[in-house]
């Protein structure tokens, strides 16, 4: 051959390991330059030298970078005929490509690292026309991408000036010398969804691509200027008196001098300057007597200024706190804390990773409203402008690198041995890491890559006193690599722990980590004195769907055992996109497979404790119960005793109010006083105010701890927390009406038809069910009531109990009549109905035995005693409730203007036996069914309310009928669940939607009332619901009155 074509002509940049960065300047702390004091006092990015060129730009797709138009970045090329984008956003919610992507573990290309495809690769062409402002027309221009997805190259007017990846860190240019400063500019993007760095961004979230951040053009004094900026604050041993420690980095000639404010920037606390040529390292040392110390909970920030020349000005917010490994402990300013934490992804339903400040600020402020002091940025840096809020508002923060490359585990453990896939499964997943970490990272070649990533995190966020950890990154397994990455570390910022959960014991990392461990494991580790360092959850309590349960307990181990420093919740929201239904336009929360994504993990994403819309679910209300400063630990007739649970201040920013309830309506409030000074850990009591001299029944107490003032997150009388106390919980009778004339008995062939003054009931004993209650002339019944034991799999049953169901099809079974006895008593009061059913599925042959007593009486009350013994072969392990099942006519529904449904029980929102803690005892009431409903973005069960007293079903034209449950031993009422919605337990299974499932609701009121019912855990990645809240199969009795 004469000549020879090759392609590529040369090695792209996205498929090159050796290159990261093409001309991007160091990374450095993320600071704004400004022309006056006061304006770099104000902190507003508008009066500094910074000008956004985020807005509408120009943009065309291709399929892979090959097929992108050639020469788009030269000023002259015509791109009338392109779209309109916004920047920033991610294309694929802009309607190109295949489409958002999630997947967990899962890589989505063939893996070959570090290759990704070329020809499947989605590539976006961005241009942006600028013309420089004139206040920057003298400065060294920078061009400043705050978060590129996946890394990209830019020229601008037609010269490359760079290339960049890392996709959540950002990136910054010189382009003085490119800039037309009198004219108008080309800016020109050329972004790519995969490069290598692809093989170390395998986070469980949306994989989609585009300039999701921020661009700006950036002015820095072209003689004299700040290039970086370090700060450090230290107390004394006695933790009163600091040094702030500050290093300026600059390039030029010139006075560098420092000042710091008070916090209210009325007073100058310090200051000192040097004088300074060409590049060099400033390093001061500012004395300071008894500065505020910050912390979480008392965020008091002064004000550091550099000031060249008086002419340039840097400004930033400084905390005085100190973070150190001590006594075997992390520990803040002397003290040790408790991480009461979230993880927390940048997500937004219709924007992605492109979340606008003011959503990214509310998903802050309702952490403060529900307890949560501490953010983990799963798994990547989040946008900077979350560390000032974090530094305003108090937040323990730890800053997680930008690494996480969990899809090579799939591939080794599908590589395993028959006997190595046998072991047990710490031991498989431990060899199977050990294989996957020789990838990346134990692999040397890519030891520069992962030491970019600890060091585009630290250096950017370094100045902030909210982040007191750096994490390595999330599930890459461990190895060389991230000990390099702590090295580097630690030599460049030595004032912060590491953690990493994958050093599984800490041989490298200053404190152990664990992902979803069991209440007896962290407590093992806590009694194990050969464990010298101490344990942070970094996952726990997995919120997917309807749960997490037993959030309590891991609350009270971290406060029992001092090792134990808390844990982060996974996760903070849901990510749900919010898209339409193609065929009805209905809108939903989309996840995994709705974009016909493959491979995909289904709604693995919507493991939140926020909605998709970033809207509480009953989750975060249980976790905020859980997370309160204020604890109640006993009580006497004229005292409580409270703990204070929080790490630095006293309770004196709190006001006490109470409440007393009788039978669950209120009979007495006012105020009690908390006394003051009450230290972290130390405990104080209040006294009780007299209780009631007459009761009617049962009487609690219920005491809310609020706050006496506003402060930056939380206004005046927001309540942080509550306690309830009993004061007297007397055996009470059941609610009866007064028996009238005697019964009147009608029979025919095949129906009982029993009569009561005001109540006509009709059974068949041929099926053995009630077929009709007719209460003044009004029917309760639109399908007869019957015992079952099943309900919608939750996300958290579904890989455990769930799957014990699943196999054991309890969803099949159902009831079968034997036999049925009936007749009245000698004293013409009573009529009862016995029958014998059992209880089974198909295929299988296990069931459960059931003696069913209906007993009519003259005062129009019906009782339902069920008894049942389970028996057979391959029995479930557990049942999710026991109880009736019945459904009430559409009639009985609400929607009149009076209340529906009434009950004295906890409430207002859906609880269970082990989320039940954040709802309170009460008399609640709903003007209709549907209010009871909670709607998950996956259907599962919800709406249970537990420890009811009783219910009371009111019909559109004003009768009524109260469900009870009597208490076998006394006779008296009992605890029950009760359940009332529009939904079919099968229906709501069977959909994967909530639009779904609205098409399948039913008019009829579907009612469950419950003698007992199965706890929820957290099970879709942790352990099942624990044996203290478990339905453990075996005999059983109750009884329901209806009446």
């Amino acid at each position: 051959m004469s000549s020879v074509k090759v392609y590529p002509k040369t090695q792209p940049d996205w498929n090159n390991l050796n290159v990261l960065h093409r001309n991007t300047l160091p990374p450095r702390a993320n600071f704004y330059v400004y022309n006056t004091q006061n304006d770099a006092l104000n902190y507003d990015i508008e009066n500094s030298n910074a000008y956004c060129l985020s807005g509408t730009w120009k943009f065309n797709f291709a399929t892979n970078p090959f097929e992108a138009p050639e020469g788009f970045e030269n000023p002259g090329f015509n791109t009338a005929e392109w779209d309109d984008i916004p920047v920033p956003s991610m294309w694929q919610l802009n309607g190109y490509g295949k489409g958002p992507h999630y997947t967990n573990v899962n890589f989505p290309i063939p893996v070959d690292p570090p290759n990704v495809p070329f020809e499947e690769n989605e590539t976006g062409s961005y241009i942006r026309k600028f013309t420089v402002p004139e206040t920057l027309k003298e400065t060294q221009l920078r061009l400043s991408f705050e978060g590129v997805d996946s890394a990209f190259h830019v020229w601008v007017n037609g010269k490359e000036v760079g290339y960049h990846q890392g996709s959540r860190n950002p990136s910054e240019y010189d382009i003085t010398d490119v800039v037309n400063k009198t004219g108008e500019n080309t800016l020109a993007v050329r972004v790519y969804r995969y490069c290598d760095g692809t093989y170390i961004e395998d986070q469980d979230q949306w994989r989609m691509s585009g300039i999701y951040r921020d661009v700006y053009l950036l002015g820095f004094p072209a003689l004299f200027r700040v290039e970086d900026l370090f700060v450090e604050t230290k107390f004394d041993d006695d933790y009163v008196d600091a040094i702030l420690k500050v290093r300026v980095d600059t390039t030029g000639s010139g006075i560098v001098r420092v000042d710091l404010f008070n916090p209210e920037i009325n007073e100058l606390h310090a200051t000192d300057f040097a004088e300074t040529s060409g590049r060099r390292c400033n390093e001061f040392s500012l004395k300071l007597y008894e500065p505020f110390k910050w912390t979480a909970e008392s965020p008091r920030l002064y004000h550091l200024v550099i000031c060249l020349d008086n002419t340039t000005y840097v400004s930033q917010r400084v905390g005085f706190r100190q973070v150190e490994m001590k006594d075997g402990l992390i520990k803040v300013n002397g003290q040790r804390i408790v991480l009461k934490g979230a993880n927390r992804h940048e997500h937004h339903p219709k924007f992605g990773r492109a979340v606008p400040y003011e959503f990214m600020r509310q998903d802050l402020l309702t952490m403060k409203k529900h307890n949560i002091n501490a953010i983990r940025t799963s798994h990547q840096p989040s946008d900077s402008r979350l560390y000032d809020l974090a530094d305003e508002l108090g937040f323990w923060i730890m800053d997680e690198a930008d690494l996480e490359c969990h899809g090579f585990e799939s591939i080794c453990d599908a590589a395993l041995s028959p006997a190595d896939r046998a072991l047990p499964f710490r031991e498989r997943q431990l060899l199977t890491r050990s294989s996957a970490a020789k990838w990346t990272s134990d692999n040397p070649a890519w030891e520069e890559a992962y030491i970019d990533r600890a060091k585009q995190l630290v250096r950017r966020d370094q100045l902030h006193p909210s982040v007191i950890i750096w994490s390595l990154g999330n599930e890459a397994f461990f190895g060389r690599n991230h000990k390099s990455m702590y090295n580097w570390i630690k030599s460049y910022d030595g004032s912060r722990p590491i953690h990493y959960e994958a050093d599984i014991y800490a041989e490298t990392m200053d404190m152990y980590s664990m992902m979803y461990p069991p209440i007896e494991t962290i407590v093992d580790f806590a009694k194990d004195d050969s464990k010298t360092k101490p344990l942070v959850l970094c996952e726990f309590i997995h919120a997917m769907g309807n749960g997490p349960g037993n959030i309590k307990e891991y609350i009270d181990a971290f406060y029992t055992h001092p090792k134990l420093q808390g844990g982060f919740v996974w996760e903070w929201a849901n990510h749900g996109l919010l898209t339409k239904d193609k065929e009805t336009g209905e809108e939903f929360y989309a996840y995994g497979g709705d974009f016909g994504d493959i491979p995909n993990d289904s709604n693995f994403i919507m493991d939140g404790v926020l909605h998709s819309d970033h809207t509480p679910t009953p989750g975060l209300i249980e976790y905020k119960k859980g997370l309160e400063p204020i604890k109640f630990i006993s009580y006497t007739l004229e005292t409580v005793t409270v703990v204070n649970r929080y790490d630095f201040v006293t309770l004196d920013h709190l006001q006490c109010s109470y409440v007393i309830l009788d039978e669950g309506k209120s009979v007495s409030r006012g105020n009690m006083e908390i006394p003051s000074g009450i230290q972290p850990g130390q405990t104080g009591e209040l006294r009780l105010p007299l209780k009631p001299t007459e009761s009617f029944g049962e009487v609690i107490l219920q005491l809310s701890f609020r706050q006496k003032l506003a402060t930056s997150s939380l206004p005046a009388r927001f309540e942080i927390a509550f306690e309830e106390i009993p004061l007297y919980t007397p055996s009470l009778p059941l609610l009866q009406p007064t028996p009238t004339n005697k019964l009147a008995i009608a029979e025919t062939s095949n129906l009982l038809t029993i009569t009561s003054t005001n109540t006509i009931w009709v059974f068949s004993p041929i099926l053995g069910k009630l077929r009709s209650l007719t209460k003044n002339s009004t029917e309760f019944l639109a399908s007869s009531p019957e015992f079952t034991a099943y309900r919608a799999p939750t996300d958290n049953d579904a890989p455990q109990d769930g799957q014990d169901w699943k196999n054991r099809l309890l969803h099949l079974a159902k009831t079968y009549t034997r036999g049925c006895t009936w007749g009245i008593e000698e004293d013409g009061n009573a009529f009862v109905v016995k029958v014998k059913q059992r209880f089974a599925p198909p295929v299988l042959s296990w069931s459960i035995d059931l003696d069913v007593t209906y007993t009519f009486t003259s005062s129009g009350a019906l009782a339902i005693r069920v008894s049942g013994v389970p028996s057979g072969e391959n029995l479930p392990r557990t049942l999710p409730r026991i109880g009736l099942g019945l459904e009430l006519p559409a009639s009985w529904a609400g929607g009149s203007g009076s209340s529906a449904v009434t009950w004295y029980g906890r409430g207002p929102g859906e609880s269970y036996r082990d989320k039940k803690l954040s709802q309170r005892a009460g008399v609640y009431q709903v003007d209709t069914v549907d209010s009871l409903w909670t709607e998950y973005e996956f259907p599962q069960e919800g709406g249970n309310r537990t420890d009811t007293r009783w219910v009371k079903f009111t019909h559109v034209g004003g009768e009524a009928v109260t469900a009870q449950f009597k208490d076998m031993q006394t006779g008296g009422r009992k605890l029950f669940d009760f359940n009332a919605s529009h939904y079919r337990v099968l229906d709501v299974e069977a959909a994967k939607h909530p639009h779904e499932l609205r098409r399948k609701k039913t008019e009829n009121v579907v009612l469950r009332l419950d003698a007992d019912h199965h706890g929820l855990g957290s099970g879709s990645c942790g352990p099942r619901t624990r044996d203290e809240y478990a339905l453990v199969t075996g005999d059983f009795e109750f009884e329901v009155v209806l009446v």
